[in-house]
């Protein structure tokens, strides 16, 4: 099944057709700029621009930076403040005039890995991490989704954990990569004494360097690699949208 997924960030709108079987795009992604301010409005017209530099059918699928829940925004990280409380399935919807399905960004990311890359299969307590700008998570029990987790914001030493272990957090620190594994190994380690999961999975911007820090790392959990890098956004926001059509 060929469907458009589109991943929503501060400062672009990435978006392709995604084949939701085989978990690649089927064609090159188009990028366009947030706009400034990030308001629905004139997010959902760049979203339409994007829709309509393809030809695809059915509904859309959308990642944010937010909390989701039954369409409705109730969070805005890296967008304006002004989408709490807005129906973005209704606005997209309207904007494409399309159905629209819209998810967590960390939680696409995450159903895409699960789904399609290094979680494919995987049982028990799996716990996927977006490393970048911030810290997004998404946890799984047996494959299944626990919607809107926030642990990048949990409390390690008094500071969240995403100012302490996050890529930004690695740059704004003036870390090396043997500082910033120690200060993700605290994380994990806090982490697995909450949740105690199976595995770890890490996505995200910093995994571009993941041979750097991949000898580093410690747990009592496995810890494997995203394999859909910087597409597991939109791959999972098109998969989102597959799967509510069952």
């Amino acid at each position: 099944m060929i469907i458009l997924g589109i991943d929503v960030g501060g400062s672009s709108l990435k978006g392709a057709p995604v084949d939701t079987v085989a978990g690649r795009l089927t064609q090159p992604l188009v990028s366009l700029a947030t706009p400034q301010p990030s308001t629905p409005a004139a997010v959902a017209e760049v979203a339409r621009e994007l829709a309509s530099r393809f030809k695809t059918s059915g509904p859309v699928g959308f990642g944010l930076p937010s909390v989701v829940r039954e369409g409705r925004v109730y969070t805005a990280a890296n967008i304006d403040a002004s989408w709490v409380g807005t129906d973005g399935a209704q606005l997209f919807g309207t904007a494409l005039g399309r159905r629209c399905v819209l998810l967590n960004d960390a939680d696409a990311a995450g159903l895409a890995e699960m789904r399609l890359g290094a979680g494919r299969g995987l049982k028990g307590t799996v716990i996927v991490l977006t490393l970048g700008t911030g810290i997004g998570s998404a946890i799984f029990a047996d494959g299944v989704l626990l919607r809107n987790t926030e642990f990048g914001h949990l409390q390690i030493g008094g500071a969240a954990a995403e100012s302490l272990a996050s890529g930004r957090a690695r740059i704004k620190r003036n870390l090396d990569w043997p500082q910033w594994a120690e200060a993700l190994n605290e994380y994990l380690a806090y982490l697995h004494g909450l949740f105690w999961p199976d595995t770890f999975i890490l996505c995200g911007g910093v995994t571009e360097n993941y041979r750097e820090f991949a000898p580093l790392l410690k747990s009592s959990a496995r810890i494997l690699p995203g394999e859909l890098r910087l597409e597991g956004g939109i791959v999972g926001a098109a998969v989102a949208a597959a799967e509510s059509m069952s």
